[in-house]
């Protein structure tokens, strides 16, 4: 369903969203596009009473395989407001009357896109608040038993999509094969639990993170797929050039990735030392890398697909830039071998 102006603006003034962000009156709220994802629409608005500023979120489909995948991101971010480094929340609508999707309002926080040659001290600092926060109240996660054997089905279910079409590039496929037999033969010999449970984002990117000139004043969005799950996995997604590269041409050197952990591990003061917390990264890496290259390979069968609700050309750029040769032997030559 296209969401149009008017389906908007009938729901910002339904009774339901103005009650909940205490609007009283008439007072008109203008939506104001600011950011669309893969399955997320996000505009902002002022309240025409407190003048603050807000982000209006609209989910679209849950990568989870959620029925209730906006209501699972506002949870989210109320346990984790107590780390002092997401957006706060304030508003969230499940019903998916007037509009036929999930809605979220949350604070509006002003800085920067993460640059990975300045802000990797910062960084830690963000992921090692999150790490630190206390699980209390986040049951409701998933928590995966097997978290590398959740990875490796998540690439299996994705890379199907690809494997089954016959749109696919032959090569591509074979090589896609290739990585996930390797996968599956390293998770058959690390099947151990590893470092202990916190939350983790498992979208961490560069475009997710807010950065400004106080350390303190630095956060992480885009809480749409957390779990229950290893601090490492985090910390690899991060590292991986399937992250980096994404919205920059960067990919962090051996030398780059040790110093971002050395910095982490300063950070979380926790009983894990680096050399264990370097073990683990060490071991999510190839398949952070296998999820982004079969996410890819997923998302290029979807953006053929005419009735795609959210159509970006930049992600369609660089989602065949992820599936070119090159790039494909590059991963496997750094990390499959």
């Amino acid at each position: 369903m296209v969401i149009t102006e008017a389906i908007l603006n009938d729901y910002v003034k339904s009774y339901r969203f103005r009650k909940g962000m205490n609007i009283r009156g008439t007072e008109e709220i203008h939506l104001i596009p600011l950011a669309r994802g893969e399955y997320n629409i996000n505009y902002t608005f002022v309240h025409p009473v407190v003048g603050d500023k807000y982000v209006f979120r609209i989910n679209t489909a849950s990568q989870m395989h959620l029925e209730n995948q906006i209501e699972y991101e506002y949870k989210a971010l109320k346990v984790l407001e107590k780390s002092g480094r997401t957006p706060k929340v304030f508003y969230v609508d499940d019903n998916k009357d007037i509009l036929p999707y999930g809605v979220l309002v949350m604070e509006y926080l002003k800085g920067s896109p993460l640059d990975y040659k300045t802000d990797m001290h910062k960084a830690a600092a963000i992921f090692a608040d999150i790490h630190k926060c206390s699980t209390e109240g986040a049951e409701f996660l998933l928590k995966p038993a097997d978290p590398l054997g959740a990875m490796l089905d998540e690439c299996r279910q994705m890379a199907e999509v690809y494997l089954s079409s016959p749109l696919a590039d032959k090569t591509v496929k074979i090589t896609i094969k290739r990585l996930m037999d390797k996968m599956e033969r390293v998770h058959s010999n690390n099947q151990n639990s590893g470092l202990k449970p916190c939350i983790i984002n498992t979208e961490v990117n560069s475009g997710n993170f807010i950065i400004n000139e106080n350390p303190d004043q630095c956060y992480l969005v885009d809480w749409e797929k957390p779990i229950l799950g290893e601090a490492a996995q985090d910390l690899a997604h991060f590292l991986a050039p399937t992250t980096t590269f994404w919205k920059t041409d960067i990919i962090l050197s051996m030398e780059e990735q040790i110093d971002f952990l050395v910095k982490y591990a300063d950070a979380a003061s926790n009983d894990c030392g680096f050399d264990q917390v370097r073990d683990r990264v060490l071991l999510y890496l190839p398949f952070n890398c296998l999820r982004g290259i079969t996410w890819c390979a997923m998302a290029w069968i979807q953006y053929m697909s005419s009735d795609k609700l959210i159509r970006n050309e930049d992600t369609f750029k660089k989602i065949n830039d992820y599936l070119s040769l090159d790039y494909l032997d590059m991963i496997e030559q750094r990390y499959f071998i």
